[in-house]
């Protein structure tokens, strides 16, 4: 097109009619400026044609197509932050920090930069560990069998008290119980010594005090026994100078097993799952801890909270998270646990995660974990 032939007012660049040099006006996005959705402004800022972050967290949570969305942008108040899958080796994307806050949301609370700040204690060893929690399914057994491995790797010398009558940490360590003589069973009812039920492992360093199906009995069977609540506690005060750790697996219960595990103990771990109801279930393990604590074991402190099944693909995860750690700063461990499939396979072949894939995503977790845990010491 000549020159002449355009119309008043503009010219010719490229091929294309724009306005004259000094001419006011307003942008009209060509095709060429639209690209996968996205329109391009004059200030050169990028609006996507995706939905806008601020979802609820109920699609997040329920929606398949939203989980896969694996790295969309968090946005918590004024703060921003990213969320990438490096377990699928996604990109990342990043919005503008203008993004909103999500409209809805299940765990409203301050991010983990206005948690109390401080350091983790230093203990002295022996240290006895109650792993507790009354919610099931959360990562008790997991975290006591591969918590104990990674602390034996460390050359301690650590003792494993199934006290489960599931008895999952007994098998999770390769050990049969229905080829032993003596359980944790009879050192609560039948004033069996602790050291004549201590079985070894595989792994050096790691000990077992077995659990089997008899220990379901135990919690009706206590109930008229003398001093119900401390023969736990009776019992390893005799083994206690053999090790430097003792992690003690509840069962998902408030019961007798559970209160004998805290009198024993001084120090309690709790696996949180990276879910709102966990949250629940925290409030109340806290309080029954301060009961024991004031009426049975002036020693005993909640000293480690561990949050286990970490997605990084859901923004709920990281907003439980930050809530945690907003309440009880320091004691919550900075190393988390992801969702890993070696960690549940493991089991399944009586060995925990640091021998059956030392090199997976899990195995360097509890690894971590262990070291941070230690370190306390």
């Amino acid at each position: 097109m000549s020159d002449s032939a355009l119309p008043p007012d503009t010219e010719s660049v490229g091929g294309q009619q724009v306005p004259a040099s000094g001419q006011s006006h307003s942008y009209i996005p060509t095709p060429e400026d639209v690209v996968g959705g996205s329109n391009t402004g004059t200030d050169g800022e990028i609006s996507s044609g995706r939905p806008h972050v601020s979802k609820t967290l109920a699609s997040d949570v329920d929606n398949p197509a939203s989980e896969a969305n694996a790295s969309d942008h968090l946005t918590l108040g004024n703060q921003t932050e990213t969320e990438t899958v490096a377990e699928y080796g996604e990109p990342t994307e990043t919005c503008s920090s203008e993004t909103p806050a999500t409209t809805e949301q299940v765990v409203a609370g301050p991010s983990s930069e206005n948690a109390p700040q401080g350091e983790r204690v230093k203990r002295s060893l022996p240290r006895v560990m109650a792993v507790a929690n009354q919610k099931g399914g959360v990562g008790k057994t997991t975290t006591t069998v591969n918590l104990g491995a990674a602390l034996a790797e460390l050359d301690y010398r650590v003792l494993v008290v199934d006290l489960d009558p599931q008895g999952n940490a007994t098998t999770g360590l390769g050990v049969d119980h229905r080829s032993l003589d003596y359980t944790v069973y009879d050192v609560l009812l039948n004033d069996v010594m602790a050291d004549e039920c201590i079985e070894p492992t595989d792994l050096k360093g790691l000990f077992l005090l077995a659990a089997n199906l008899n220990l379901a009995g135990a919690e009706v069977e206590l109930v008229n026994q003398m001093s119900r609540e401390t023969r736990l506690k009776r019992a390893l005060d005799e083994v206690i100078d053999q090790f430097d750790y003792v992690l003690i697996d509840c069962p998902p219960s408030l019961g007798l097993l559970t209160i004998n595990a805290l009198v024993a103990a001084t120090e309690v771990i709790v696996p949180i799952q990276c879910e709102y109801y966990a949250l629940e279930g925290l409030g109340q393990l806290t309080h029954n801890v301060e009961l024991v604590r004031k009426n049975l074991n002036p020693a005993l402190e909640v000293s480690t909270i561990v949050l286990v099944m970490y997605d990084s693909r859901t923004r709920l995860s990281e907003q439980v998270a930050a809530e945690v750690r907003a309440h009880f700063g320091p004691k919550v461990c900075r190393n988390v646990i992801p969702r890993n499939i070696r960690l549940s396979e493991a089991p399944s072949y009586g060995q925990p995660i640091t021998v059956f894939d030392s090199s997976s995503r899990g195995s360097v977790a509890y690894r971590e974990l262990a070291r941070e845990v230690s370190d306390g010491t």
